[in-house]
């Protein structure tokens, strides 16, 4: 598969393509700042373009970005993607209480479904990149999506960067949960001082 990483210079897009590249497949990471994609992309054995670039001729373009930055960087690409984009990106708010998902009852992938012509699913919320950047984590990764072709390479992706199950969770309003679990992993994790995970039991 050929992967785009859309802000694949950020430690989640770049723990993301560590782990695609050691799975074998053709990965280009890109970035607002070409010299800083190809930099990145030398350490870890892959290609570094532009955003704009780099989605040329991918299988899946990850869009990695920062949420406060999706819709923006998706509006960019939006007269150059083809091909299905996944969101991976979770909008939180942080209080004394610790982080939470927003009031808005609609999820980053969805809103940048809105912007882009091509499919979109959503998944890997509850992949830390931390963990994803020392291995594949023995944890389950998750996505979600309304186009079964676009689904499916979502979960090709996914299984290849976890030791656990990629699983549908079914349409992409599901991407208001898992976007709402990274908050739940974030609280755990501080309150606990771990690096917590999620496993599904009861499948078969």
């Amino acid at each position: 598969m050929r992967v785009a990483i859309v802000g694949g210079t950020g430690a989640f897009g770049l723990a993301l393509a560590r782990r695609l590249v050691e799975a074998g497949d053709e990965v280009v990471i890109g970035s607002r700042d070409a010299e800083r994609a190809t930099e990145k992309a030398r350490a870890i054995g892959c290609a570094g373009e532009l955003n704009s670039n780099s989605i040329e001729g991918a299988d899946l373009v990850v869009l990695a970005t920062e949420a406060s930055a999706a819709i923006a960087s998706a509006q960019q690409l939006q007269t150059l993607v083809r091909s299905p984009l996944m969101s991976v990106a979770s909008r939180l708010e942080f209080g004394s209480g610790g982080a939470r998902p927003p009031a808005e009852d609609r999820s980053v992938a969805e809103s940048v479904s809105d912007v882009v012509d091509v499919p979109v699913v959503a998944g890997l919320h509850s992949l830390a990149a931390r963990t994803l950047a020392r291995g594949r984590p023995d944890e389950d990764a998750f996505v979600c999506g309304d186009d079964a072709e676009a689904k499916a390479l979502g979960l090709e992706l996914a299984a290849k960067v976890v030791a656990g199950r990629a699983l549908d969770v079914g349409p992409l309003a599901s991407a208001r949960a898992l976007e709402g679990m990274t908050a739940v992993i974030v609280n755990l994790n501080k309150r606990y001082k771990g690096h917590s995970g999620l496993r599904v039991t009861g499948l078969p």
